[in-house]
């Protein structure tokens, strides 16, 4: 046995024991929101019964509606990352991105630390089609970054719908600030050389706080805005992809008014956005798979606030939730399952072949000729077959 066998078991007691320690909180609080359910559900179990019969009797082509409209909202996060990727010069088909997403949300919201998990998926799944590792990863904060932005804008529509009217200066103030964000994270990936001064300057000081030598980290940090200037995102490409971005809110509101119609319902379209925008913001929050017991908290007095009855906003909530959730997270794992749990590395040469012409040309109009750099940008290729592999021995 080695003698530092007791020292590295010290270590790992000491380095678990914060967790060990605090390992109850999160089930302590999943308790006391399940006893708090209880006592409310007894309260209104006559609510509830009625809630009941509404879901029953829903109109099912409003849920169809609803389900149609979750599909589409589905379909605009493929279109946010074909187009991301499309201005690094990473052409992928449309099926291929929503399945990719199909089985990303899947995991995103029924797994314990879904995200994290859905977000390594889709980052595998990009570097696969022939992303460098700094494009997949931009496309990933930008694409989330887009997403926050649309769902704010979207809040506050919403909340300048309902009594904001007298003071729009808050509101145009607010999306100037959105608009300013956007310019500027299409102007650092269209000139990355932009933040080299700064990025220089900041390794100066980490690296003088460490006692290091000031060029410490500097290679690393030239090579990936060598590997960002691949990204050519004009400011067309960013009007679209924020375009989808806020065409994926509005379909998933149109998802929650049509089951709240299928219920019975008529609300108020500004007080249901105002409501959606903040279920979608508590739900974010890492505390239950796809926000269960959260959104569920804030949709329903959000939909009672809109004009619906208390029966009739638990029937609208409980059909969003099984179309938006339940629904599409079992279209996801039945994608995961047939299409990447043996998924075998991706054949680039395959995945052209599956490209249209127009795809081809737009990918070769973005290519620069004759730049010995380029190959450099798109990170590296796949080994080529070894000549025993050719000849069939």
């Amino acid at each position: 046995m080695s003698h530092d066998a007791p020292a590295d078991a010290a270590r790992e007691e000491h380095g678990s024991s914060p967790r060990r320690k605090y390992w109850w909180v999160r089930w302590a609080v999943i308790g006391v929101a399940l006893v708090v359910l209880a006592i409310e559900a007894s309260l209104v179990w006559d609510q509830l019964a009625k809630a009941w019969m509404s879901l029953l009797s829903a109109n099912w082509w409003w849920v169809l509606a609803a389900v149609f409209a979750a599909m589409m909202s589905m379909h605009s996060f493929a279109q946010i990352q074909r187009t991301l990727l499309r201005s690094a010069g990473v052409v992928v088909r449309q099926w291929r991105s929503e399945a990719a997403f199909y089985a990303g949300n899947a995991l995103s919201t029924t797994m314990p630390g879904g995200p994290v998990l859905s977000a390594t998926f889709v980052y595998r799944q990009q570097r696969l089609w022939g992303a460098s590792p700094v494009v997949a990863s931009w496309q990933l904060v930008m694409s989330g970054a887009l997403q926050v932005v649309g769902l704010a804008l979207l809040g506050l529509g919403g909340a300048f719908l309902l009594g904001a009217k007298n003071n729009p200066f808050s509101l145009l103030f607010s999306l100037g600030g959105f608009i300013a964000l956007l310019l500027l994270a299409q102007a650092v990936a269209t000139r990355p050389e932009l933040i080299d001064g700064i990025g220089v300057r900041v390794l100066s000081w980490i690296n003088s706080a460490r006692g290091k030598p000031a060029h410490t980290g500097l290679q690393k940090w030239r090579e990936t805005l060598m590997q960002l200037e691949s990204v050519r995102l004009s400011r067309r490409e960013l009007g679209e992809a924020f375009s989808w971005s806020l065409f994926n809110w509005i379909a998933d509101v149109a998802c929650l008014a049509f089951a709240a119609y299928a219920a019975g319902g008529s609300p108020s379209l500004a007080s249901l956005t105002v409501a959606y925008a903040a279920a979608r913001a508590v739900g974010s929050i890492p505390l239950m798979p796809g926000g269960l017991l959260v959104v569920e908290a804030v949709l329903v007095p959000g939909l009672v606030s809109s004009g619906m009855t208390l029966p009739d906003a638990i029937s609208a909530m409980l059909i969003y939730r099984l179309v938006s959730w339940i629904f599409i997270s079992a279209i996801g794992w039945v994608v995961f399952f047939f299409m990447f749990r043996t998924e075998s590395p991706l054949d680039p040469d395959a995945v052209v072949d599956e490209l249209t012409g127009e795809d081809l040309a737009d990918l070769d109009n973005r290519r620069a000729p004759d730049n010995p750099a380029e190959t450099a940008l798109q990170g590296p290729l796949p080994p080529d077959p070894a000549p025993d592999d050719e000849d069939g021995r």
